[in-house]
């Protein structure tokens, strides 16, 4: 009579990327640049109008802004415990939505920041920036100098984290997305990846076309402010919707190459479009305090196809990865 030995199998866990010199740069980099916007947001919301030039929106008394800026604070606090998850030991036990959902969300709001401030400055040293014109027709609503602070501290934050987020998702999902890209997907989502094509060529054409000085479409306070400056943040928008439907449809098509550019293209395309979309359509839809113009009908509907593609393109990207794990 024959027996077996039984052994037990205990699977180990990912342990997080050991904190070298480089990571503790990036991290304490990421923590010193939330400091500014932090500061000041803390400042408004106890009623300071530090920053804040007569006649601004912001110096309207009432709730919302009050709200909004205890809002955007927490935002970027989440910096503070994100830049923990990524360094500490536990941070490899949080569960991957928790953690991904806001990285995203993070990769969408800093991106255009980070493609389009350096972008405004160029133009501004080149000698396009806006003129008098353009400056009397601009309502004012905070000094330029707090765009400045608060923008190069953004950077800053978007950089660092990147740095600690690629070693990170390398140590514990390096598996999905490391290597060729693999077969191609089934064709329900190639037709999403094809619907998300299709609404980031309506989105990017519209932004283009804003960005080169077009006026269709704006209310008659836009099209007055408009400058190079301005036409650097529509064309970024562009250039983000673009990059989602590219993304999305290299993922679904699959075949030889990088898995991981195609993914990084998906996920930062896909994540500015849907996050800056999100973000403008509840701005547009909401309560115009100023008594402005508003957003006008197509704006809305360009805001709702950003969205609309940002969610898609996501789509995408979360069947290729679990396309990946089944494989």
């Amino acid at each position: 009579m024959t027996t077996r030995a039984a052994q037990t199998v205990t699977p180990t866990r990912p342990t997080a990327p050991h904190p070298g010199a480089g990571r503790r740069i990036l991290a304490g980099a990421a923590l010193a640049a939330t400091l500014p916007y932090l500061t000041l947001k803390a400042a408004w919301v106890g009623g300071s109008h530090l920053g804040i030039p007569e006649g601004s929106i912001l110096l309207e008394p009432g709730l919302f802004f009050r709200v909004a800026n205890s809002v955007t604070l927490a935002m970027d606090a989440c910096v503070i415990l994100l830049v923990l998850v990524l360094t500490r030991p536990w941070g490899m036990r949080i569960p991957s939505w928790l953690l991904t959902l806001p990285v995203f969300v993070a990769t969408g709001l800093l991106t255009p920041i980070v493609l389009g401030f350096p972008s405004q400055l160029l133009v501004k040293a080149l000698g396009m920036g806006a003129d008098e014109r353009v400056r009397a027709a601009s309502k004012p609503f905070l000094e330029s100098w707090v765009f400045v602070v608060v923008y190069s501290g953004f950077i800053i934050q978007a950089i660092a984290l990147a740095g600690l987020f690629v070693p990170y998702a390398r140590k514990r999902w390096g598996g999905l997305w490391q290597g060729a890209a693999g077969r191609r997907l089934p064709s329900p989502t190639g037709v999403v990846a094809g619907a998300a094509a299709v609404c980031a060529g309506a989105v990017g054409a519209a932004y283009l076309y804003w960005a080169f000085g077009g006026s269709a479409g704006l209310s008659a306070q836009q099209a007055a402010v408009y400058s190079a400056e301005t036409g650097v943040v529509s064309a970024v928008d562009a250039v983000c919707a673009f990059g989602a439907a590219a993304g999305a449809l290299l993922l679904a098509r699959g075949g030889p190459g990088r898995a991981d550019l195609r993914l990084a293209l998906a996920w930062i395309g896909s994540g500015a479009t849907f996050s800056w979309g999100a973000w403008m359509l509840i701005a547009a839809v909401g309560p115009q305090l100023d008594q402005g113009d508003g957003a006008t009908a197509a704006l809305t509907l360009t805001y709702a196809g950003q969205m609309i593609t940002g969610l898609l393109s996501a789509g995408v990207l979360i069947r290729f990865l679990r396309s990946r794990r089944s494989g």
